[in-house]
């Protein structure tokens, strides 16, 4: 259980440093004075480095069996870029620096859901018990980054991301890594299951959910201060959405259903739909940031149910591979489509038509979600072949 306890204190401290980068490097390089398509552009490629990084990290994890060492190198570059980052005020020096910490704080991510699964199986709790504690973190930092930088300055978030990222090197030096499937890594394995029609249109399923998520993630501060908000506002409304999440990961063993993953997936994308067209038609930033309590129905339900699709259908010798392609999807591919289109669209026709137009992409990932619940229901199995 010692392992349980320190995994957990790692997710809180590691999403707290994702609540900084995510949802704050927009809006501290707009008060940088970076327009939205600069920051989309800073982002977009973000997420380039992001689909070399994730993958590269992860086979790299898989091959030598260990998640522990991994994350531990990847800490300690980005204490040292994230300090870095939030001190520079340049084009060229806040671009150099963002792309850095892409590289070496985003694989984290999936290595970490990796490490919380493989934890949890061993120790026979629930996945959704150790996840809480990154929702508290995100909901935490969020909040407290808001305030922070309102008081202190832009510039004062390189202490805060800096002291974070070494407590949470600490903790990831303590802990002990992830228990071994004892199955030996075979190219073949992974090949089946890229390769599989269950597996592509499940992938397909998140890519088109994700595109509208990333663009709510990466433009909805700057559409807050657009609208007069300020960044404690921003942070509030970061801290909503993120606490949101904590009750839903915490009941997981009691909502997730195996065998429906599917169907909860595509409840979660029309709640996606219904609360991107709302913010379309508020101009109200309180109002905008209280709307963002309905996280609790799209993210964590989404992700967490997709990770357990996935972990159903991926060979367990992979999971930290395949943990990697599903963040990939989630974060790294669809971050850069959001961010580039969505930059170009909100300078060009503003916030609203944002928003509409990411409404609609949910829209359209639920109806496809809709249809493969159907082909499902009415083969009775996967549709692999």
């Amino acid at each position: 259980m010692r392992a349980s306890r320190l995994l957990k204190g790692f997710n809180f401290l590691y999403f707290s440093l994702l609540a900084m980068f995510i949802a704050f490097l927009p809006i501290y390089l707009n008060e940088q004075g970076l327009q939205p398509s600069q920051i989309g552009l800073i982002v977009g490629t973000g997420g380039f480095v992001t689909l070399v990084a994730q993958p590269l990290w992860g086979m790299i994890s898989d091959k030598l069996r260990t998640v522990r060492l991994i994350l531990v190198l990847l800490l300690l570059a980005s204490a040292a870029t994230g300090y870095m980052l939030f001190t520079a005020d340049s084009y060229l020096p806040l671009i150099g620096f963002a792309l850095l910490l892409y590289f070496c704080l985003m694989p984290i991510d999936p290595l970490a859901e990796s490490l919380n699964f493989t934890v949890a199986e061993a120790n026979g709790i629930s996945y959704g018990s150790i996840r809480t504690f990154g929702a508290l973190g995100y909901a935490v930092a969020a909040l407290l980054t808001g305030y922070v930088m309102s008081y202190f300055g832009a510039h004062s978030l390189s202490w805060l991301f800096g002291g974070l990222a070494v407590l949470c090197l600490i903790l990831g030096w303590l802990m002990p890594d992830a228990p071994s499937t004892g199955k030996p890594v075979t190219w073949s394995s992974l090949k089946q299951f890229l390769g599989s029609r269950e597996t592509l249109l499940f992938l397909l399923l998140v890519f088109i959910c994700s595109v509208p998520a990333r663009m709510n993630d990466t433009f909805l501060g700057v559409y807050i201060r657009e609208l007069g908000g300020s960044p404690e506002l921003v942070g509030q409304a970061t801290f909503l959405a993120a606490g949101s999440e904590i009750l839903v990961f915490a009941l997981s063993f009691w909502w997730m259903r195996q065998g429906k993953e599917l169907v909860i997936i595509t409840i979660a994308a029309g709640f996606y739909f219904l609360r991107f067209f709302l913010s379309a038609w508020i101009t109200d930033p309180h109002l905008l940031a209280y709307l963002q309590i309905l996280q609790v129905l799209t993210f964590p339900v989404f992700y967490s149910t997709a990770i357990q699709y996935l972990y159903r259908i991926v060979p367990v010798e992979w999971r930290a591979t395949g943990q990697t392609v599903l963040a990939l999807l989630f974060f790294g591919v669809s971050g850069i489509l959001a961010s580039y289109a969505g930059g170009a669209l909100y300078e060009g026709f503003g916030g609203r038509t944002l928003f509409l137009s990411i409404s609609s992409l949910s829209l359209g990932g639920t109806l496809f979600g809709v249809v493969l619940c159907r082909l499902y229901s009415s083969r009775g199995t996967a549709p692999d072949s």
